[in-house]
């Protein structure tokens, strides 16, 4: 399986983007997932989603202003950005957890997720 994200930008603060992300291949999945990068810094948990039930789980810095969903049919998943922040700036990348989950923490680990998509850049002016 392969991931595709786009949707990435430039918008000023307290505006939206929705980015994207579809599989391609053969595709199993226990949960697909966000990260985000910010220069100089490590890969952190956004948002994921269960996909056979559609759980959601979020970071806690995009709760209420993040909403990750995913079309089972199409093979994608998607993350609705809303009021962006400055700090929000990073490359995202959405990643696929192809493995039955251990633990509810494993949701929110980079680590836990084996395919990984190439990543968009997202950038919000003040």
């Amino acid at each position: 399986v392969q991931l595709q994200a786009s949707g990435g930008g430039l918008v000023q603060a307290g505006g939206s983007l929705t980015l994207s992300c579809i599989a391609s291949g053969p595709f199993s999945s226990y949960g697909m997932g966000w990260f985000r990068q910010a220069p100089g810094k490590e890969r952190v948990f956004v948002a994921t989603v269960m996909w056979s039930s559609g759980i959601t789980y979020y970071a806690d810095s995009v709760k209420g202003r993040f909403t990750i969903s995913r079309d089972n049919a199409k093979k994608m998943v998607y993350l609705r950005m809303d009021s962006l922040r400055p700090e929000d700036t990073a490359v995202y990348y959405c990643a696929n957890r192809m493995r039955p989950w251990t633990s509810g923490l494993a949701k929110r680990l980079v680590s836990e997720y084996q395919v990984w998509g190439q990543g968009t850049q997202v950038t919000v002016s003040s």
